[in-house]
């Protein structure tokens, strides 16, 4: 390392946020770092701020602009906030992948379904196995979280380690996976860590984390005493819950059925990748169907509200030729994500209009969280004693939290959100450089910036309705006929009693007759005045100020 050589650290996505994970470190030159990313995750949409949108994933514009200083992407774990953008956005970095195998299993669909090539994937082994990257070595370092195979990564570059936890628990018995080892961890810390790049979601919860085999007797329970069907349901990904869940329905003498694509997935790939065991024999729906309702436990996707998953269809009346009856139970064995709770609530309200029993995790005892608490974050930070430590993977509130516990116990800390480049070579963070990111829409089958104002006319569309104005001019540039105009998603009627569309049109009609020859022969000024008077005349008579369309058709002598 010389004197003019550094180490960074750049959140494009998941510092400032919950999702939509991308974090790039980078070892050289100021301006001319060899550079890595770590995960590349997608966050989803939802209909107050991004109405339409199928997908939400970071903004790369920077490190698509330096690409050819990208040595390689790393995915700690196969959740779909750190692996989920890889298909949308790989073409547009072209570095080599690598993953652990049922995190690369998972990597290589998202590339086959995006239409690029699997082989750009590489599996690889847990530490001691490293891969080399430019400057850096990098290994993926076994942790326990919910959904198998999770990672940190120890990134040893010429000015130091840095370990990056990815998303964990400490958990030694969790059912399904590699319990945390705090022997391995110790042994992978004590030669010196620069700095510990460390998950921050549950840092306000103040109580030590449970582990995932302490919901399994409590399922267990819960199923064996009920008495008509029972529907449960967790995160898709959460595949030692979908075999706690299962167990407890065979245990209980009842047929199980998987209902969601997303769960019959990742059951699937547990089972090619070998680290799903034996899973409990499952029965298709067509099964299901002729089954006493006591004799049948299904498990579904759609814990988190989502309109199109099997639990949103079933409360809707029937899915796959299924129904919910009085008498029935459904467990949510799931937390809601913040920002989740209306779809939730509103899919509880309706099975409990049903006659069904619902029961949540309220009381602690069918989930436990796969993000370390408090106290566990502490450990870590004791365990692994790095000389600073970056809080990343939450909200501002989680980061800033977490810095002043790092802060407390005499350790450097810094809040890094997403486009603040940190020199970490040194002994604290030091902020260098702000890049422009952001959030870019996958919508539709193409990518649009979160700035390009079409998410912002659909919102404005859905708030005020939107009309179209259409005037025919002949060859004397006079107007041929009346306007006419078309409006969606208003009143038909006004104030006036009247037809908004004849109020508007005979406002028009009046506004026209009073345009001088300059304007009439001039589309833009009569576009605007157009415009203007059609949104005075709707506001007049509703209320509203609508988006507005003027078509201006001339006749050619």
């Amino acid at each position: 390392m010389t004197k003019s050589d550094r180490l960074i650290y750049l959140p494009l996505g998941g510092a400032g946020e919950i999702g939509m994970n991308a974090y790039v470190y980078g070892y050289g030159k100021p301006g001319k770092e060899r550079l890595i990313l770590v995960d590349i995750g997608v966050t989803f949409p939802d209909m107050d701020s991004s109405p339409g949108v199928n997908l939400i994933v970071p903004d790369i514009a920077w490190l698509e602009a330096n690409k050819n200083r990208l040595d390689a992407i790393f995915i700690t774990h196969a959740h779909e906030d750190h692996v989920g953008g890889l298909g949308h956005l790989w073409r547009r970095l072209g570095a080599p992948v690598y993953a652990r195998a049922f995190t690369a299993h998972h990597a290589r669909r998202k590339m086959e379904d995006a239409g690029l090539s699997p082989d750009e994937v590489t599996t690889v082994s847990p530490y001691p196995e490293t891969v080399k990257a430019g400057p850096f070595t990098v290994s993926f370092l076994p942790i326990s979280h919910s959904i198998p195979e999770s990672s940190g990564l120890v990134i040893d570059s010429p000015a130091g380690r840095v370990i990056h936890t990815g998303d964990f628990k400490l958990d030694e018995t969790p059912v399904l996976g590699e319990p945390f080892d705090e022997a391995l961890w110790r042994e992978v810390s004590k030669g010196g860590v620069k700095a510990l790049v460390c998950d921050s979601t549950n840092v306000f919860s103040e109580h030590e984390g449970r582990s995932e085999a302490s919901v399994k007797p409590e399922i267990t329970k819960l199923v064996a005493g009920a008495k008509g069907m029972v529907v449960a349901t967790t995160f898709a990904s959460n595949i030692a819950r979908l075999k706690t869940l299962a167990e407890a329905g065979q245990a209980a003498g009842r047929d199980v059925c998987l209902l969601g694509r997303a769960m019959q997935r990742m059951v699937a790939a547990g089972e090619e990748t070998g680290i799903i065991g034996k899973f409990p024999t499952t029965i298709p729906v067509e099964e299901a169907r002729d089954l006493p309702r006591n004799k049948l436990m299904l498990i579904v996707t759609g814990s988190q509200g989502e309109r199109r998953a099997a639990s949103a269809q079933l409360s809707r009346g029937k899915y796959l030729g299924m129904t919910m009856k009085d008498g029935d139970m459904f467990l949510f064995s799931s937390k809601t994500i913040p920002g989740n709770e209306r779809g939730v609530i509103r899919i509880m309200n309706a099975y409990s209009e049903m006659g069904v029993d619902i029961v949540d995790d309220s009381a602690g005892r069918y989930h436990v969280s796969g993000h370390a608490n408090r106290p566990d974050l502490l450990r870590m930070h004791d365990i692994v004693n790095p000389e600073m430590v970056i809080p990343m993977h939450g909200e501002h509130r989680h980061l800033r939290q977490h810095t002043r516990l790092a802060i407390e116990k005499g350790r450097a800390g810094a809040l890094l959100v997403n486009g603040m480049m940190a020199d970490i070579s040194g002994p604290a963070p030091d902020v260098v450089e702000y890049i422009e990111t952001g959030r870019t829409y996958l919508d539709g089958s193409v990518q649009i910036g979160a700035m390009d104002g079409i998410v912002r006319d659909r919102i404005r569309m859905a708030l005020n309705g939107h009309v179209t104005a259409t005037v025919i001019m002949d060859e004397d540039d006079e107007p041929l006929g009346d306007a006419w105009v078309e409006v969606m998603g208003l009143a038909e009627l006004g104030k006036s009693n009247m037809p908004l569309v004849e109020v508007v049109e005979g406002d028009l009609g009046q506004i026209l007759m009073r345009m001088n020859d300059k304007t009439l022969r001039d589309d833009d000024k009569m576009e605007e005045a157009i415009r203007r008077e059609v949104r005075r005349s709707v506001m007049d008579e509703i209320g509203k100020k609508p988006e507005v369309t003027v078509v201006i058709s001339r006749l050619i002598g």
